[in-house]
């Protein structure tokens, strides 16, 4: 369907091939001249950028994270919007961009939109949320790492408001090409699961747990900033990096660290060892994903091909 713009600029046409026909006389040689005015008119007249967009992969669950690629602009560089929050572009090649989104674990299933902006074109994307099947674990921790006392509360609080902090942050991009997971192993927990702790807490993952030896080799999921290295309450050692753009890895339960806050890595570098500090039953690595503070499965952003 046209917009109001380009049936301006149809009508607009059709007038200027009205008038040149009615100042062409009916000679021999006018039926050529007509034509190839009127080509010339309808190559010179305005047009609309073509373009390809694809939501990748179209079909997703809970959880997960997808890519938004867009191809053959010339000029505009696009915008989005999915559920209320712009997606941050950037190029992938020429005339070539792609962003980065997820949906929250507790997301409905169903179809969402992506509005997406060219220029003066406008398109609407459709993403397909399908239910996941999380799985119900039980774990047992010694009480102290169950129940707080005050002082552990006050604890606990203020690093949530120091890791909220970090969140907020939207950097220019860091992140080159796909991301990888940071250990090689088998996994323990997967995202999503439900954890009844001491036959009492229930907690949900929102991460992804990663089998590995005490002092086992972690590498950098990908190229970013080291935005933060501390023991924390429930992560213990705990290394946050800034791919830019709004998207975050976490490394937890680490038993120390090989870079320091400020520094720049590159993908698979050798950022820390795998330990058992913070709120652990025993040598593993706890790896999350944030993009744009929404808690995504790892398995799903390693498995984009950006």
């Amino acid at each position: 369907m046209l917009t109001g713009e380009e049936k301006n600029t149809a009508m607009k046409t059709i007038m200027r091939h009205r008038f040149l026909n009615s100042l062409i006389t009916t000679s021999s040689g006018s039926s050529l001249l007509s034509l190839l005015l009127i080509f010339l008119i309808t190559l010179l007249a305005p047009h609309a950028e073509a373009f390809q967009a694809k939501v990748l992969p179209s079909n997703i669950h809970q959880g997960d994270a997808f890519m938004l690629r867009v191809t053959g602009l010339d000029t505009a560089e696009p915008s989005a919007v999915f559920e209320k929050k712009a997606l941050h572009f950037s190029k992938c090649g020429k005339g070539c961009f792609v962003a980065i989104g997820a949906v929250d674990i507790k997301s409905r299933p169903g179809v969402y939109r992506i509005s997406l902006k060219t220029g003066k074109q406008k398109a609407e994307l459709r993403l397909h949320v399908l239910k996941s099947s999380f799985k119900t674990t039980h774990l047992t921790l010694p009480e102290e790492k169950v129940t707080f006392s005050p002082e552990d509360l006050v604890r606990i609080n203020r690093e949530d408001d120091l890791l909220d902090s970090i969140w907020q942050i939207e950097s220019e991009r860091l992140w080159d090409g796909s991301f990888i997971l940071p250990l090689p192993n088998p996994f323990s927990t997967p995202f999503g699961a439900k954890r009844i702790i001491n036959k009492k807490t229930v907690s949900l993952h929102r991460g992804l747990d990663i089998q590995g030896k005490a002092g086992e080799a972690i590498q950098a999921s990908n190229r970013g900033r080291v935005v933060l290295t501390e023991e924390l309450f429930f992560g213990g050692n705990t290394l946050i990096l800034d791919h830019g753009q709004g998207i975050f890895t976490v490394y937890m339960h680490m038993s120390g660290f090989n870079v320091q806050p400020g520094n720049i890595v590159s993908k698979s570098d050798v950022i820390g060892f795998v330990g058992s500090t913070g709120r652990s039953s025993g040598p593993h690595l706890h790896f999350g994903v944030k993009v744009m503070r929404v808690n995504a499965n790892p398995v799903s952003i390693a498995g984009l091909k950006l």
